[in-house]
């Protein structure tokens, strides 16, 4: 399975970042990617304000791992926690 990683960087309310990669399917719309980075916040209890547009990029297509695509198949994404997290 070939994947598309999106570098993410958050500004919390305290004003320190969080930078993580938002890793899915290759076709996954953006609408989508941003909906799966503020579900991790929010389960991460994160205060902020969400994810903007320009907080989330796209980085680059790779080939999955078998992490990654076991969690890929269950919830849609995966996280790579980065910095901050």
């Amino acid at each position: 399975m070939e994947v598309a990683i999106f570098d993410t960087y958050v500004k919390k309310k305290d004003g320190r970042y969080l930078h993580f990669n938002i890793i899915v399917k290759r076709d996954t719309p953006f609408q989508e990617v941003m909906e799966y980075g503020n579900t991790y916040l929010q389960t991460k209890g994160v205060n902020s304000n969400g994810i903007l547009h320009k907080d989330c990029r796209f980085c680059h297509l790779t080939s999955t791992i078998p992490v990654w695509e076991t969690r890929i198949m269950v919830s849609g994404y995966y996280i790579h926690e980065l910095e901050g997290c």
